[in-house]
């Protein structure tokens, strides 16, 4: 982060010598203890996590569960507490687009990708995310499957027809490889939850992230659900921003629209007051423990809208600092730890670079606050969120976050230009990124660099 330019006025800025209040000691946690103490996905996990896309065959040279299983490790690192798998399935051959086909094109629910590996490997790399504080959720994809499935000559029934009696993709979509499921039909209801059973109870993940699930109905997520929470409990991820969707079945659901006016503010297609309607949209649609998934990436955007570096260029770590410090989840996709500009083939092999620049160490100190610090605590009981007006509100954005007598005040510059403001905020902090110490008191004026922020803990 560049050097904080600050103007000092009758009220300045003061910056202490002394020794920084003691902050609270964070053991360091062996491995071993972890597989002693590793208990069951709950809510207070959600609180402080870090939720981490792999893109198994994009991963590595190899594209093997082995591969990235390896890599674990380093994903610890980051604070990662939820591993999102992408569909690990084989996939369909029929009408499949590109060499490879979608991961999201399913011949077999029950059975894991050749590509990438054997069941044993895959039971494997479970191990070892659950030996490393791990939770590992599988992408589910119950809106279609691929046109090789068992179910289309077996059961024709499941699937939506047209008027001529012949089998279809999904209305209103390009997505020629699959065929779509009727949920009408409630044998495939059932069976569509018993596949869902077999990877909780026989190969142990902990629980799924739902590919569209908006256009799934409702209340199959909320009975099947209702039905894998009698086995374990489980995290569930869905693919959608609906509120029903988070009445009963799913934790955390996609805050797409904060992703928008993050790649809007980015492109100076829009202001920080933008970000201040966001947040209270957020509260007006969404209940107080519904959680939302904060993102600069995942497989849909890097793939189909481009990279971080082309949607959000200069401003890329300060929108990933704040996917850290706003209320919700921040989300890590495949490559972003390794500074990845590029976007990933989606039906052919590709892969990622794994060379650590600027981002690894930012996302490294990121998770760890994020970890430990409860004032940004964003799931079920999340700290509050308070917006802190400035002297610019159109060009900065300050807010601050509570939880049990800790505080955490964000202050960035949402533009490509410097800018002067006050801020109606006081008292002595540590700027967690610098490590400076320093004083703030009402009237004090700052100057910020383009796309500059500072993440400051109260002492």
């Amino acid at each position: 982060m560049k050097n904080l330019i600050l103007s000092f006025v009758s009220a300045g800025i003061l910056f202490s010598c002394g020794k920084a209040k003691k902050e609270e000691a964070v053991a360091e946690v062996t491995q071993e203890e972890v597989k002693e103490t590793l208990a069951p996905v709950s809510d207070a996990i959600m609180e402080n996590a870090v939720i981490y896309e792999a893109n198994i065959r994009q991963y590595s040279e190899e594209g093997s569960f082995k591969a990235f299983t390896k890599d674990i490790p380093e994903l610890r690192k980051l604070g990662v507490k939820i591993l999102w798998i992408m569909p690990i399935y084989p996939i369909s051959t029929t009408k499949s687009k590109g060499s490879l086909g979608s991961y999201y094109a399913i011949s077999d629910y029950t059975k894991v990708n050749p590509e990438f590996g054997t069941i044993e490997d895959f039971r494997e790399l479970v191990k070892t995310a659950h030996d490393n504080g791990i939770y590992v959720i599988l992408d589910w994809v119950a809106n279609h499957t691929g046109w090789d499935h068992t179910w289309l000559k077996e059961h024709p029934e499941y699937y939506t027809k047209d008027e001529a009696g012949n089998i279809t993709h999904t209305v209103d979509t390009d997505w020629t490889d699959v065929a779509d499921l009727n949920y009408d039909n409630q044998e495939m209801r059932e069976q569509m939850k018993k596949d869902m059973i077999y990877w909780l109870k026989e190969e142990g993940v902990d629980g799924f992230r739902c590919d569209v699930a908006g256009m799934v109905p409702v209340d199959f997520w909320d009975a099947t659900v209702a039905e894998l929470k009698k086995i374990k409990p489980v995290f569930m991820l869905a693919e959608g921003w609906e509120p029903e969707l988070l009445e009963n079945a799913f934790d955390m659901g996609y805050g797409w629209d904060t992703h928008h006016k993050m790649n809007d503010i980015a492109q100076g297609k829009a202001d920080a007051k933008e970000w201040d309607k966001r947040m209270v949209q957020i509260d007006t649609m969404y209940a107080k423990d519904d959680i939302l998934m904060n993102f600069t990436s995942n497989h849909d955007e890097n793939s189909w809208n481009g990279t971080v570096q082309e949607r959000m260029g200069d401003a890329a770590a300060m929108f990933a600092a704040l996917s850290y410090v706003a209320p919700g989840m921040p989300l890590i996709y495949s490559g972003q730890e390794y500074d990845m500009d590029k976007r990933l083939l989606f039906f052919e092999k590709d892969t990622i670079i794994k060379k650590k620049g600027k981002f690894f160490p930012l996302y490294e100190k990121l998770g760890k606050l994020k970890n430990n610090n409860p004032a940004l605590h964003g799931g079920k009981n999340a700290a509050s969120y308070t917006r802190i007006k400035t002297s610019d509100d159109n060009k900065v954005l300050v807010f601050k976050r509570e939880k049990d007598n800790n505080t955490i005040v964000f202050v960035s510059n949402m533009t490509k230009e410097p800018v002067k403001f006050t801020a109606e905020f006081e008292g002595k902090f540590k700027d967690y990124l610098s490590e400076e110490e320093l004083e703030s008191k009402l009237g004090q004026e700052y100057e910020l660099d383009s796309w500059q922020y500072m993440i400051l803990i109260k002492e």
